[in-house]
């Protein structure tokens, strides 16, 4: 339709420009009025024509806007029914799924009334069973004699006793397991470090015996009146036992650097031949510098041998004492170098500080250059004199715990307990008096007979080993596992002692008779 009205504006135009210049051409030619005429008649002619070809234009407009317009309404009408189809099938399927609904709805509610009567009769079930049950248990009281929580505590005793056992293998177990790595992995470490630091030891005596040339020389130590053995004795500390061995004079003190002293002054006074008491200080005095001088040097040789670096001189001076220390015969100076040597190499397998652990191995027993002099444990002053020379932490703490004083936190205080150890056990390193030894062989039989069951024990092989008689009526075989284990605890806990003890337990039944 707007094509159309746009073609009734473009006519009446066209025709008006044509007469327009139709009449202009014919004006400006000022024709003559016969020309005019015709001109009308042709501008009349051209006028109906074009209004003749307008009319057909709206014609054939018309027609085909009507042609559009039934098209259009053609597919309206189509789209119109594929609609109402489309509506008319969801309707359909709205309606099938909501009669599904209905009759699972219908199901649901047939199910839900199924299940309230067959809950009923399960309810009864359960009612008649709780009843049967009781009458059953009413019989088996009657039977067996048992109450309920008579028959409960039964029943814990013997699922007591099967928990004893499965706790005693799982023990035995995870023991075993556990001990088989860490011993494999241990044993590596250490065999490495021991064969890597080979050393010989020997037993170190703690009195000091000097040689004389001849008995008569025993005279003029002694003096007139003994002047000169107390002038020696006053002048050194020490106790010089003049008896009848031939040509010689034991010197005896607790501490061995005096001992020294007085060993070097008696030696260099038989050699000087002048004894008396003017003389003995001088060379008293002469002793004490040459150990001074000694001590010195065998500190500083303990820091060149084991690679320890920036050590407070005050330390250097107690290694330098060690020299002159012994602990069951072992010098103590040697075995701190050993240990140091454990330590380093240990503590290279492991990823460790080797510095560190060399240093804490070499300063573990300072404190006994000084146990002697001052009050307390070889342990205690060790710490307070690495305190005072500003070691580190991990220093202080491994010399605090490499007897297990204190729990050892760390790798280096671990290692230099297993140092110590490897030192002390070795053989020919150490020896112990009789008098130590049977306490604690005693300690370790009060240990073991302070435990419930225990019959008898005795430690044999030295101490090394505790052999356990129980009472087999109070101690079962599962609960022998469970019983060892307490008492190598026990025994690590309270007693101190060189390499390993091992708990044997030994559980029989022995049943007599007499034939008469």
């Amino acid at each position: 339709m707007p094509e159309v009205n746009l073609l009734f504006a473009i006519i009446p135009a066209v025709v008006l420009a044509i007469v327009g210049f139709v009449v202009g051409s014919i004006v400006r030619k000022k024709t003559d009025a016969n020309v005019i005429g015709s001109a009308e008649e042709q501008a009349k002619k051209i006028l109906s024509d074009a209004m003749n070809n307008a009319e057909a234009k709206k014609k054939e407009a018309l027609i085909e806007a009507k042609d559009e317009i039934h098209r259009l309404r053609t597919e309206t009408e189509n789209d119109l029914k594929e609609r109402r189809k489309e509506v008319q099938r969801q309707e359909n399927r709205y309606q099938q799924k909501e009669e599904a609904l209905d009759r699972k709805l219908e199901n649901l509610e047939k199910k839900e009334e199924l299940i309230a009567s067959k809950q009923k009769e399960v309810e009864a079930k359960m009612a008649e069973t709780e009843a049967l049950k009781k009458s059953q248990m009413d019989m088996l009281e009657r039977i067996s004699g048992f109450t309920a929580s008579q028959a409960k505590d039964h029943l814990l005793s013997l699922l007591d006793s099967e928990l004893n056992h499965e706790k005693a293998l799982k023990i035995e177990t995870a023991r075993k397991q556990l001990k088989e790595e860490s011993d494999e992995a241990a044993r590596k470490i250490i065999s490495e470090a021991i064969q890597r630091c080979a050393a010989d030891h020997s037993s170190e005596a703690t009195i000091s015996v000097v040689e004389l040339p001849n008995d008569e020389m025993k005279g003029r130590i002694i003096g007139r009146e003994g002047r000169n053995i107390r002038a020696i004795e006053n002048a050194t500390g020490v106790d010089l036992i003049i008896d009848d061995t031939p040509e010689s004079i034991t010197v005896s003190s607790f501490d061995p650097i005096r001992r020294e002293i007085a060993r070097l002054s008696l030696e260099k006074l038989i050699v000087d031949g002048r004894i008396h008491p003017a003389r003995i200080e001088e060379m008293v005095q002469k002793a004490t510098n040459e150990v001074e001088r000694v001590i010195k040097h065998e500190g500083e040789k303990a820091l060149l041998d084991s690679g320890v670096h920036g050590l407070h001189p005050d330390l250097v001076k107690l290694l330098g004492k060690l020299h002159y220390r012994t602990s069951y015969g072992q010098n103590v100076l040697n075995h701190s170098l050993e240990v140091s040597y454990l330590c380093g190499l240990m503590a290279a397998e492991l990823g460790a500080d080797v510095a560190l652990a060399k240093r804490a191995g070499l300063l573990h027993d300072i404190g006994k250059a000084v146990d002697h002099e001052q009050e307390g444990s070889h342990i205690q002053l060790g710490v307070e004199w690495a305190k005072r020379c500003k070691e580190s932490e991990e220093v202080i703490h491994a010399i605090h715990a490499h007897h297990g004083e204190v729990e050892a936190k760390t790798v280096i205080a671990c290692l230099v307990q297993a140092a110590d150890a490897i030192s002390a056990a070795r053989p020919g390193a150490r020896r112990e008096n009789i008098e130590n030894y049977i306490k604690r062989l005693e300690k370790l039989e009060e240990i073991a007979n302070g435990f419930s069951g225990v019959d008898n024990s005795y430690a044999i092989s030295a101490g090394r080993e505790v052999r356990i008689i129980v009472n087999p009526a109070q101690i079962s075989d599962d609960q022998m596992t469970i019983l060892a284990r307490d008492i190598a605890n026990k025994i690590e806990n309270e007693m101190e002692y060189p390499g390993q003890i091992k708990v044997n337990i030994i559980r029989e039944n022995r049943v007599t008779d007499i034939a008469k």
